[in-house]
């Protein structure tokens, strides 16, 4: 089976057979990481570069990981100390950078669109790891990859986004997957941080009650306020959000369930999870990390095969 698609702009662009091929290559993956030897020849003479015009931590070395599992030659580009500084183009930085062979670019840009218009524009394959506040489809996959693996089926799950919707590519990502795996969505959080057409645009439903949120859903994934990219005030202070939105150790004791917390990270502890609830055995956080190398590792492998096609 191959993917429909040259690159991985965004889940928008996937189908269902997509996502599924991606899931259980993945699995496939994992069992290569829990090996002793964890390498695999699967893209030896494949050069990658790593375009990364935002900081990251997680996404950068988890797909920096994943290409030298895979046995991948690796060019690592950071914007700030890059000719980006001095004023090049996006285009001409890629270009420069392809003029020197490369295979597959995974880029992370601060633009919605940027990796979209890289693709029309050269010959590689582009993997977006993450544009302004579109998409971040390598986190929307394993998340799902992680609540399959917890929950043993994506179909009929009750998932709640919970936190700032407005301002997350995670969010986005995560809607667009778990609704083509036949999942429900229900997004949470202050009505300043949920955008008004998310309802109708994206079919999911809206709550601005977080108890009553909790009681519904099989897994909560927990979002982190993203100050940076609030450029008004949208709440009144931290404290007050986490009387609000914030999850506790006592809230999720007065459910008449157990459910399953997630959290793309980095974390704001104490603001919208408590630390006795991020590192409870209800959270899967460390796993959804763990996981990222094996789905990145099978979206590498399967766009690399089909750009040989």
């Amino acid at each position: 089976m191959q993917l429909s698609t040259r690159h991985l702009l965004g889940i928008k662009d996937l189908n269902r057979q997509d996502i599924s091929l991606i899931l259980q290559t993945a699995e496939q993956f994992k069992e290569v990481l829990q090996r002793p030897v964890k390498k695999v020849p699967s893209l030896r003479d494949v050069v990658i570069v790593n375009l990364f015009f935002e900081n990251s931590t997680r996404t950068r070395i988890s797909f920096e990981l994943a290409e030298k599992r895979l046995s991948a030659d690796t060019v690592n580009f950071t914007a700030s100390a890059s000719s980006v500084a001095k004023g090049e183009t996006l285009l001409d930085t890629v270009n420069n950078i392809l003029s020197m062979k490369v295979d597959m670019v995974v880029m992370r840009h601060s633009a919605s669109g940027a990796p979209h218009f890289l693709a029309k524009h050269i010959p590689a394959a582009i993997i977006n790891a993450g544009d302004g506040i579109n998409e971040h489809p390598t986190q929307g996959l394993l998340d799902a990859f992680s609540i399959k693996e917890k929950t043993g089926s994506l179909e009929g799950r009750k998932v709640a986004i919970i936190g700032d919707i407005m301002h997350s590519r995670v969010a986005q990502s995560n809607i667009y997957l778990l609704k083509k795996m036949g999942a429900e969505v229900v997004v949470c959080g202050p009505p300043t941080l949920i955008p008004k057409y998310i309802s109708e645009a994206l079919g999911v439903n809206v709550s601005y009650n977080l108890k009553e949120t909790l009681e519904w859903c099989d897994v909560a994934n927990v979002l982190r306020i993203q100050l940076e990219r609030q450029n008004q005030v949208l709440f009144s202070s931290l404290r007050e959000y986490n009387l609000a939105y914030g999850i506790s150790r006592e809230l999720l004791d007065s459910l008449h369930k157990e459910i399953v917390i997630m959290h793309p990270g980095p974390i704001n502890r104490g603001v919208e999870l408590d630390s006795d609830v991020a590192d409870s055995k209800q959270s899967i956080i460390l796993q959804q990390v763990e996981n990222g190398v094996a789905v990145r590792m099978a979206v590498l492998y399967l766009l690399s095969n089909q750009n040989k096609a």
